[in-house]
């Protein structure tokens, strides 16, 4: 995103403190072969940002709608 403002970054930042955002980062993850983005709420509970790679019928899924909250484990790949 592009701001243009004539007044100076101090003006414009005040107030703003990245430490203490708490906005987490979002993640990409596969379930059941959709790739998806995600924001992480928990270890096993994230939020779906948007839908990366998938069938055109899976956007039409409800259960996979942005906003949509879902449960997943994390495991490793060897």
């Amino acid at each position: 995103m592009i701001h243009s403002t004539l007044l100076p970054h101090d003006v414009v930042m005040e107030g703003f403190d990245p430490a203490e955002s708490t906005v987490q980062r979002a993640m990409e993850i596969t379930v059941n072969g959709i790739t998806m983005q995600v924001q992480p709420l928990n270890a096993s509970q994230a939020a779906i940002v948007r839908l990366i790679d998938c069938e055109l019928q899976d956007y039409l899924n409800p259960g996979l709608a942005p906003g949509r909250i879902i449960e997943f484990q994390p495991t490793f790949v060897r």
